[in-house]
């Protein structure tokens, strides 16, 4: 149905999930937009975070017609809750990638380079990345690396 209003704009893939999954991994640049059902939406997602250091890095969004939603694709973490082990990357991206769809790429670009320089310049980690700071202490790092 939509394949005829789109035809030489577009181009469409039909692929299994599962060798969809193996492309990921193989040559993830090949996609540019992937269109699939919540459940396997889930099931890449969260295969694509291990690409790019964790489940603590992967932003996630559900935009729709009428309403968008942006969310760390891990979820809420409920067995760490509390405890300053979560990273919040990801919940920081998509808090960009809200700000791109509201189209305030101005300060999603300044997000996005204060997390990389706390992250890279100023080796600013939490656990899982391999780092010693607390949830806390990340954000406070990014939050001064943004004042600068």
């Amino acid at each position: 149905m939509y394949e005829a209003k789109y035809k030489g704009k577009i181009q469409f893939e039909t692929v299994i999930v599962d060798a969809c999954a193996m492309k990921l991994v193989l040559n993830p640049w090949q996609f540019d937009v992937i269109v699939t059902t919540n459940l396997f939406g889930d099931i890449l997602s969260d295969l694509v975070a291990g690409l790019v250091g964790g489940l603590g890095m992967a932003p996630g969004a559900n935009i729709g017609a009428d309403a968008a939603i942006f969310e760390a694709v891990h979820g809420s973490a409920p067995d760490i809750a509390g405890q300053g082990k979560a990273n919040p990357v990801a919940l920081m991206l998509a808090a960009a990638m809200m700000l791109d769809h509201v189209q305030r790429t101005d300060l999603a670009t300044r997000l996005r380079q204060g997390l990389s320089a706390t992250l890279n310049i100023d080796q600013v980690r939490t656990g899982d990345l391999g780092g010693q700071a607390s949830t806390a202490q990340f954000t406070q790092a990014l939050v001064a690396r943004l004042k600068a």
